[in-house]
């Protein structure tokens, strides 16, 4: 067969002026290290899902995965920060309910919008708040706080540094019938740290970073905020055993901007998926305390829509003015 040398080189050329990513043979995502940016502090369930997680996806995808937390505006800095990264699947957000539900409720501009500038991939894990106390309170049960605070008003005080802990807080407020009055913070652990010193009374952070600090006799532990006792403290009562329709879980999931080419979600998803089924990174994601319960891409969207209303509504009904 004879080959015209003049069309082999016409090819070539075209080959080498094409756009690039339509070259037939462009390497298959992902190729490079991907970075999982992390919305709360270090030490945070939040921190310790993606952490857990990450070091699993690195085996599955053949590539590094980073972690990057930028704490701050109730999660704000590092959603806005995977909003406007380039949508490509190598900047991922492991984002949560206060993230990606809640927030367009507290503020009255967000930086980013909630449902336009995110894909949703995966929701990872579920999991409930606890409700700690200053060990020098003089109160040991849930009953015992809401008389205390009937017959002090103005001395106590909460800790938040989320919107699931802040709604907890309300929450309680409105269905208990008292006034503990709110004091923002930048991180959970900071705020879990000058509860155990003190400087605030009561906190609702999330159980795995709550039972380190019980464990350790730095706080006391009250209750949890899931509609029933959970498995992994079954000890502790839950608020709803004293305050009747009290009820608040929260959840962690992976998201990417939302322009991300859907073989790029599907193979995120896919390997996401994998992850969670090994007991080991369940154990490295979860601590134990908190239960996987994966969501997977063709669900995940209209979950997180129904997500946005419910936050939106009870934030509402606790009289949470938006700032």
């Amino acid at each position: 067969m004879k080959i015209n040398r003049r069309s082999t080189l016409a090819g070539a050329a075209a080959l080498a002026t094409a756009p690039f990513g339509k070259v037939a043979f462009a390497q298959a995502f992902p190729n490079k290290a991907i970075k999982i940016v992390v919305p709360f502090a270090a030490g945070s369930a939040t921190d310790l899902t993606a952490r857990g997680l990450g070091a699993k996806l690195q085996d599955i995808l053949k590539q590094p995965i980073v972690i990057d937390n930028k704490p701050g505006a109730s999660g704000q800095l590092g959603a806005s920060a995977v909003a406007t990264a380039p949508a490509d699947g190598y900047t991922l957000l492991m984002g949560t309910n206060t993230t990606n539900a809640a927030n367009g409720a507290l503020f009255k501009k967000l930086s980013y919008d909630i449902e336009k500038d995110f894909a949703p991939i995966m929701r990872c894990v579920m999991g409930v708040n606890a409700l700690v106390v200053n060990n020098d309170l003089p109160v040991k049960t849930v009953a015992e706080l809401i008389d205390y605070a009937k017959k002090n008003p103005g001395k106590l005080n909460y800790a938040e540094a989320s919107a699931s802990q802040r709604l907890s807080g309300e929450m309680f407020n409105k269905l208990a019938g008292v006034k503990i009055e709110r004091v923002p913070y930048k991180a959970s652990p900071q705020a879990l740290g000058d509860v155990a010193a003190g400087q605030v009374q009561v906190m609702f952070p999330d159980l795995p970073q709550a039972l380190t600090q019980i464990e350790a006799g730095r706080v006391r532990g009250l209750a949890t905020t899931g509609p029933k006792r959970t498995s992994v403290t079954p000890n502790l009562p839950a608020i709803a055993e004293t305050v009747p329709g009290y009820s608040l879980v929260y959840w962690l999931a992976v998201f990417a901007p939302a322009a991300t080419p859907k073989d790029v979600q599907k193979t995120l998803a896919d390997a996401i998926a994998e992850a969670l089924k090994d007991p080991a990174t369940a154990k490295a994601m979860t601590q134990g305390r908190m239960e996987i319960a994966p969501l997977p891409l063709d669900q995940f969207a209209d979950y997180v829509k129904s997500e946005t209303a419910w936050w939106t509504k009870e934030i509402k009904a606790a009289g949470i003015e938006p700032e």
